[in-house]
C-alpha cells in the first residue's frame, strides 16, 4: 500500500465548540467540509489539516487517523494477506469514498480511505 496523505482525526463532543480553537489559533481556518459529524480544516498558507470527528457515522468504531491510499482495494487485500484485522470492511460511503478500517498491531484503529474520482 502507499499513503498519499494521512490526516489526524480528533475526538470532540461538539465540533461547532471546538472549531475556533483549530481555526483561529491554530491558523487552520479552510473548512474543506463538514457534514455535522466530522469536519476537516486546512491551513490555506501550509497545508497542515486535521478532522474533528464526533463519532464516525458510517463505522462501528472511531479511527485515529485517515489514511488516504493510492488503491484502497488493493490496501483492503493487502490488509488482509497479512493477517490484519478489519473492523470495517471495505464499503463505498454515500458520501463518496471508498474506505474499510484496520486494526493497526498496536491497536489503533484506522480509516482507509480514497475519494472517487
Amino acid at each position: 500500500m502507499r499513503a498519499k496523505r494521512i490526516v489526524a482525526n480528533l475526538p470532540v463532543p461538539d465540533i461547532e465548540a471546538a472549531k475556533s480553537f483549530y481555526t483561529d489559533f491554530l491558523g487552520l481556518s479552510t473548512e474543506e467540509f463538514n457534514m455535522g459529524w466530522v469536519a476537516r480544516y486546512t491551513s490555506p498558507d501550509t497545508g497542515a489539516n486535521l478532522q474533528l470527528v464526533t463519532r464516525d457515522a458510517g463505522a462501528p468504531v472511531d479511527s485515529v487517523i485517515s489514511v488516504h491510499a493510492d488503491d484502497v482495494d488493493a490496501a483492503y487485500e493487502e490488509a488482509q494477506s497479512l493477517g490484519y484485522e478489519i473492523v470495517h470492511p471495505i464499503t463505498t460511503e454515500p458520501w463518496g469514498v471508498r474506505r474499510f478500517f484496520v486494526r493497526a498491531p498496536d491497536g489503533n484503529i484506522l480509516n482507509i480511505v480514497a475519494h472517487h474520482d
